[in-house]
C-alpha cells in the first residue's frame, strides 16, 4: 500500500539519518529541511514546496516532481536526469543548482531564477521559453538545446553554442550576448 499524505507542513527536520516514509505527497511544504547525501527514491511530490532545504548528493531516481517549486534550497550534484519523466515540473528560485544534470529533461517554461547554474549539465533538453534571469551560468553546458524563447536576460557567465542549440528568439541582454561568441576566443573591447 503506498503512503499517501496531503497538506502537511514539514518543518526543521533531518532526513539524512531517518528517510522520509515512501510514497505521495501532494500539497505539502518542506521548510529547512535537511536531505543532503540522503534518498528520495520512487517518491512522488505534487504541487510541494521545498524552502530553505538542503537536497545536495540525494538520491533522485525514480522520484516524481510534478509542479514542484525549490526557494532558496542547496542542490549540489543532482541528477535530475534520472527522475520519472511523467508529468515533471519544477521551478527553481535562488537556488544553488550547481553540478546538477538536466539530460533529456522537458524543461519548457522552467523558471532557473536567481539561482547558481555553475557546472549544470543540460544535454538534448527542451528548454523552450525557460527563464534563466539573473542566475549565474558560470561553465553551464547546452548540447543540443532547444532553447526557443528562452530568456536569458541579465543572466551572467554565459557561453552557448549556438551551432549545437536550437535558439530561435531567444533572449540576451547586449552585455552577457558576447557569450555567443566565446567558443571562437576573440577579444570584443568597449
Amino acid at each position: 500500500m503506498i503512503n499517501y499524505t496531503e497538506d502537511k507542513i514539514f518543518e526543521k527536520q533531518d532526513f539524512t539519518t531517518d528517510s522520509l516514509s515512501r510514497g505521495d505527497y501532494e500539497n505539502c511544504k518542506f521548510i529547512n529541511c535537511n536531505f543532503a547525501n540522503g534518498e528520495l527514491t520512487n517518491l512522488r511530490f505534487i504541487d510541494c514546496e521545498f524552502k530553505d532545504c538542503n537536497l545536495s548528493a540525494t538520491q533522485i531516481a525514480g522520484t516524481g516532481f510534478q509542479d514542484v517549486h525549490f526557494y532558496n534550497c542547496k542542490m549540489l550534484g543532482l541528477q535530475f536526469d534520472e527522475c520519472s519523466d511523467f508529468l515533471f515540473k519544477v521551478h527553481f528560485d535562488n537556488c544553488q543548482l550547481s553540478h546538477s544534470s538536466f539530460f533529456k529533461n522537458k524543461l519548457g517554461k522552467t523558471g532557473f531564477i536567481s539561482s547558481n547554474l555553475e557546472g549544470v549539465g543540460f544535454t538534448d533538453c527542451n528548454l523552450t521559453s525557460a527563464n534563466f534571469s539573473d542566475s549565474d551560468l558560470m561553465e553551464t553546458m547546452f548540447t543540443n538545446c532547444n532553447l526557443t524563447k528562452a530568456n536569458f536576460k541579465n543572466a551572467f557567465n554565459i557561453s552557448i553554442d549556438p551551432e549545437k542549440n536550437k535558439m530561435k528568439n531567444a533572449q540576451f541582454s547586449s552585455q552577457n550576448a558576447l557569450g555567443l561568441l566565446s567558443k571562437y576566443e576573440i577579444k570584443i573591447e568597449n
